[in-house]
C-alpha cells in the first residue's frame, strides 16, 4: 500500500495517531502494515505518543506463533474538548473525550432576542460550570468547538444569514469567546460539525466517503471525503437547502426560485399546514407566525402526528421527505458517497418517515449496482453539531494532517490560538 507519509515529522505521527483512533485497538506490526512505515518507524511513532501520554498499552492479542503483540487505542481521557451549539432556541454544551464521546453535557437557554456579547459572556460562563463539574483545568482542554447555522464569509467566520438573528450578522464569535475564555476556539458551520461529529464518534476509517444531512430550521449538509471535510473554494460546501428542484417552484430567501428549503424544510411545511384551519385546530399548530424561532415546535407537532397516522400530517411529512430525496440523489450521484447520515432536530420525531423514503429513492443512485449507498440516523444523535463542534477541535488538533486538506481558502481568517497542537 502507499506510504502514510506527512509533510513532517508532526503530520506523520497525527496518520499513525488517527489509525489508532479508528481501529480501537490495534498492534505496532498492524500498524506497520495499515501505515506502509517500517517497523522501526512505527516504534519511534509510538514511543512519541506514548510518552505524549495520546496513546496507552490496552493488553495483548492473540499469539500467532512467537511473543504475543501488544496492543495499543487512544488514550481517550488525555486531553477533551468543549462543544458549544449556538441556537436561537436552545445553547447545547458538550465535553468530549478524544474519542469524541461526550462526557458531560449541559443545555442552556438560546440567545433570542439578546445582543451577542451578552449572550458570549453567559456561554463563557456556563462553560466554566461545565469545567468545574467535569473536573478540568484548562489545560485539560484542547479547545471550544462552536458550530453555528449560516455561511462562511469571506474572512473565515459565520455570516449569519438568518431572518431571526440580524445581530449575529458578521459578528466575530470566535475572538469574542477567546476573550472571554481564554482558551483556542474554531467556529464552524453545524452541518460541517454534524460530519465531523460523525467522524469521529464512529470510529470511522478515512476510506469511507459520506454526508451528514443536517435538519434543523433549514436544509445543510456536511460532506467528509478522506477523512477531511470537503469545503470548496470558499468554505461554503454543503448548501444542499439551495439545491433547485422545482423550476417553477416558490421563491427561496436567498433570492432564486425552486430551491430544496421553500419545499421541504420544516418552515415549509408548518406554512402549507397553516392552510387546513381544521388541521392546525386539531394538532396545536399556531394559526399565525409569529416568530420563526417557534417553527420547530410546530413542525414537530406535524411530525408527531404523521407518526400517529393522521393522514393530513403524512402527507405534508411524506412530501417533505420526496423534495429532500430529489436534491440527495442528485448530490450523491455527483460525489459517488458510500454514505448519507441524517443529523440534527428536524429528523427527531420523524425520521423512520424520511429514511424508508430516501432510503427508496437511493437505491436508484447511478452506482447502485456497483455499490449501495448506506442510509440511516446519525449514531451521534440530533444534538449532532453540538458533539460535533467537540469533534472540530479534536480533528484540527490531533489529526491537522487531515485538518490541512479541508482548511479555508488562503486569505481567510486564522481561527485563535493559544494552545499549540497536542501532538
Amino acid at each position: 500500500m502507499a506510504q502514510l507519509k506527512g509533510r513532517s515529522s508532526a503530520e506523520t505521527r497525527s496518520a499513525v495517531l488517527d489509525l489508532i483512533r479508528s481501529s480501537g485497538t490495534v498492534s505496532r506490526s498492524e500498524l506497520a502494515v495499515l501505515s506502509g512505515l517500517t517497523e522501526a518507524t512505527i516504534s519511534k511513532i509510538v514511543k512519541a505518543l506514548l510518552d505524549a501520554q495520546l496513546v496507552v498499552e490496552a493488553g495483548f492479542a492473540d499469539s500467532t506463533g512467537g511473543k504475543r503483540p501488544i496492543l495499543l487505542s487512544l488514550n481517550i481521557s488525555a486531553r477533551y474538548a468543549i462543544g458549544v451549539l449556538l441556537d436561537a432556541r436552545t445553547i447545547v454544551y458538550v465535553i468530549a473525550d478524544m474519542s469524541g464521546t461526550a462526557v458531560h453535557h449541559m443545555t442552556a437557554e438560546g440567545y433570542g432576542k439578546t445582543p451577542p456579547p451578552l449572550v458570549i459572556k453567559r456561554i463563557a460562563s456556563d462553560i466554566q460550570k461545565l469545567m468545574r463539574r467535569a473536573k478540568l483545568a484548562p489545560s485539560d482542554v484542547l479547545g471550544i468547538g462552536v458550530a453555528a447555522a449560516g455561511r462562511l464569509d469571506a474572512d473565515g467566520g459565520v455570516l449569519r444569514r438568518s431572518r431571526v438573528a440580524e445581530d449575529w450578522e458578521d459578528f466575530a464569535i470566535d475572538a469574542a469567546l477567546h476573550d472571554a475564555t481564554g482558551m483556542r476556539v474554531l467556529l464552524e458551520n453545524d452541518a460541517n460539525s454534524a460530519a465531523l461529529g460523525e467522524f469521529w464518534s464512529s470510529r470511522m476509517p478515512a476510506t469511507q466517503d459520506f454526508a451528514v444531512l443536517y435538519m434543523a430550521n433549514g436544509i445543510g449538509c456536511g460532506i467528509v471525503i478522506d477523512g477531511a471535510l470537503y469545503r470548496g473554494a470558499s468554505g461554503n460546501v454543503g448548501e444542499l437547502g439551495h439545491m433547485t428542484v422545482d423550476i417553477n417552484g416558490p421563491v427561496c430567501f436567498c433570492g432564486r426560485r425552486g430551491c430544496l428549503e421553500p419545499l421541504a424544510a420544516p418552515l415549509a411545511v408548518v406554512r402549507r399546514a397553516r392552510a387546513d384551519p381544521e388541521l392546525i385546530r386539531d394538532i396545536g399548530v399556531r394559526e399565525t407566525l409569529d416568530d420563526e424561532t417557534n417553527v420547530r415546535e410546530d413542525f414537530a407537532a406535524i411530525a408527531r402526528g404523521a407518526v400517529a397516522g393522521d393522514e393530513r400530517c403524512r402527507t405534508l411529512i411524506l412530501d417533505s421527505a420526496r423534495a429532500l430525496a430529489a436534491a440527495l440523489v442528485s448530490m450523491v450521484n455527483l460525489l459517488d458517497l458510500d454514505a448519507v447520515y441524517l443529523g440534527g432536530p428536524g429528523f427527531a420525531d420523524a425520521a423512520e418517515l424520511y429514511l424508508d423514503v430516501l432510503r427508496e429513492a437511493l437505491g436508484h443512485a447511478f452506482a447502485r449496482e456497483v455499490h449501495p449507498v448506506e442510509t440511516r440516523l446519525s449514531a451521534v444523535g440530533i444534538e449532532a453539531a453540538a458533539l460535533g463542534a467537540a469533534s472540530v477541535v479534536l480533528h484540527r488538533q490531533l489529526t491537522p494532517f487531515r485538518a490541512r486538506k479541508s482548511s479555508r481558502p488562503a486569505g481567510a481568517r486564522v481561527a485563535v490560538i493559544s494552545q499549540p497542537s497536542a501532538i
